[in-house]
């Protein structure tokens, strides 16, 4: 990440290594959304097929836990869907890596852990969602 004057802009180069990245993570999550809604819909069809009693289910996990399970990683996947998007289009209005609470630069070692963080530490740690 370019810094010369404390500013989060970012190189031609740079901006276009964000934008691969952040695109091939969409592309992977796109795929996993896809895979948890196919398994969602799934376990529903098989459930709507048999009379299930989860409370005595011998196989040890209830297909109530496992839709729940699915759905909840079928939402977390979305979200991050949407902050992928999200990240994309501050990397378009080049505010991609500046914090959304302080205004500074985000370290560009927060972004490559986190490439759709949009606080920095320490407003991430003073005010945790």
């Amino acid at each position: 990440m370019s810094d010369s004057s404390g500013d989060a802009a970012f190189s031609p180069a740079e901006r276009e290594a964000i934008r691969e990245r952040l695109a091939a993570e969409r592309a992977e999550t796109s795929t996993r959304v896809a895979a948890l809604s196919r398994e969602f819909d799934a376990i529903v069809a098989s459930n709507a097929l048999v009379a299930v009693d989860d409370e005595h289910d011998p196989e040890g996990s209830s297909t109530a836990f496992e839709r729940a399970h699915t759905a909840a990683l079928l939402a977390q996947a979305r979200d991050h869907l949407t902050a992928l998007d999200e990240a994309l289009e501050r990397l378009d209005r080049d505010d991609y890596g500046r914090c959304d609470v302080c205004g500074e630069p985000i370290p560009a070692e927060r972004l490559e852990a986190r490439p759709t963080a949009t606080t920095c530490v320490r407003c991430a740690t003073a005010h945790p969602r």
